[in-house]
């Protein structure tokens, strides 16, 4: 384990945020404890508590830490390509360790109240960020209309990728749905 050291501030929330991940990825979320989390950081568990009240508040910070981590907004100079290759990342990462902390939190939903309050949360937000920077960039050069930087409109392809995953019991979905859900139904609704 890591030796203590005096860290503050993002340093610090972010050693505690991949340590919580490399605990969910090894003894998934029934096995997520504070105390572990702070002995892998290197910090006591005051200083997690402070910044999350709960292990289900920070079982999906991890989570959110990693998914940001590994899914950059693509700048193609293109509407439809930087919506392909979100899409794309997505699908291809379901296998990937922040696909597998989601599925071992989804498991853990039923028997924690806090944790599917927090996982709803997150589910709401849905990867907003990555995509309302996709559509702010394709509204600027005319690609997009304005309207289509509200969340809901924005993350309208991941939804629609989550449902054919969600609903045929899928780990990747084949390019061919990808593209239709952007050309057939993303394009024409975020389009200028």
């Amino acid at each position: 384990m890591p030796e203590k050291t005096r860290r503050r501030g993002a340093e610090l929330e972010d050693a505690i945020l991949r340590a919580a991940a490399e605990e969910l990825a090894e003894a998934g979320y029934p096995g997520l404890t504070m105390e572990r989390v702070a002995q892998r950081a290197g910090t006591n568990k005051n200083a997690i508590y402070r910044r999350w009240p709960n292990r289900a508040a920070l079982g999906v910070a991890a989570y959110r830490h990693l998914a940001e981590d590994t899914l950059k907004p693509p700048d193609t100079g293109d509407l439809r390509e930087d919506a392909l290759a979100v899409l794309r990342a997505i699908n291809c990462g379901q296998s990937s360790p922040a696909a597998r902390i989601l599925r071992g939190l989804l498991t853990g939903v039923g028997d924690e109240p806090e944790l599917r309050e927090q996982l709803y949360e997150q589910a709401a937000e849905g990867g907003a960020k990555t995509w309302l920077e996709i559509v702010e960039r394709a509204v600027a050069r005319g690609e997009a209309r304005p309207g289509a930087r509200h969340p809901r409109v924005a993350t309208v392809a991941l939804v629609l990728l989550r449902n054919e995953l969600l609903t045929r019991g899928l780990t990747t979905v084949d390019d061919a749905a990808l593209v239709e859900i952007v050309d057939e139904v993303y394009l024409p609704l975020v389009g200028a």
